[in-house]
């Protein structure tokens, strides 16, 4: 399995600097990673470091709670885009989405699919299911695709303590929420080769980590 391909290298910490956003663009050279996932304002950067290579950069939007409104979402997408993103990861408004409020995530979610796919950009919105039960994870992943999305994603990995980023339950769940023309990306606690093969059997096409490098170097299975 080349692993590589299914991976989006990350560094979404608060104090990345710009030697990391470089560090982190060279191994996703070296390993020819599916993209990097940066912060928005390192997407100009990475564009810069990435020039040439074939791997994608992504900037995630709304990161990391979603609870902002929708025209500062669709505005940081437009920044994003314009500095040379070609995939967004936006996170999803949580409350509403437990609040069954179908319009609410309709004008969340939607004009940031349009403004994507306008761009020849690919949109990715996380769920963050560890704070949501299986039947919204089933609601989220369902309104997502009616909505433009072209992936679902698990998590931030930015919630703190046991089991709140993707699990292999989650994962075969939303795989079975979507057709088939949408992507499933698991994130957040992927630390390995063992873990990140089991969220792929389980129906994820993509893989979000900072544990790459290690993950493709392991050779145990």
């Amino acid at each position: 399995m080349n692993l590589a391909a299914y991976i989006d290298h990350t560094n979404l910490a608060t104090d990345a600097s710009a030697e990391d956003i470089a560090q982190l663009c060279a191994e996703a050279r070296a390993h020819r990673f599916a993209s990097v996932c940066v912060n928005p304002i390192w997407v100009e950067k990475a564009v810069q470091e990435l020039k040439g290579s074939g791997v994608a950069t992504c900037s995630v939007i709304g990161f990391p709670t979603g609870a902002v409104m929708p025209q500062i979402k669709l505005h940081e997408a437009e920044l994003a885009l314009e500095a040379g993103a070609t995939e967004l990861d936006m996170v999803i408004n949580v409350a509403q989405l437990k609040a069954d409020n179908f319009e609410a995530i309709r004008e969340d979610v939607e004009p940031l699919a349009i403004l994507a796919h306008e761009n020849g950009a690919t949109l990715k919105v996380i769920l963050e299911v560890a704070l949501l039960t299986d039947e919204e994870i089933v609601r989220g992943c369902r309104w997502c695709e009616q909505f433009g999305a072209d992936y679902v994603k698990t998590s931030t990995g930015m919630l703190k303590g046991a089991d709140t980023g993707a699990t292999v339950h989650a994962v075969q769940l939303m795989r079975n929420s979507v057709s088939d023309t949408i992507g499933v990306k698991a994130s957040g606690g992927v630390r390995d080769r063992q873990s990140a093969e089991a969220m792929i059997e389980a129906g994820a096409t993509r893989i979000g980590t900072s544990s790459s490098v290690t993950i493709v170097a392991d050779r145990s299975t």
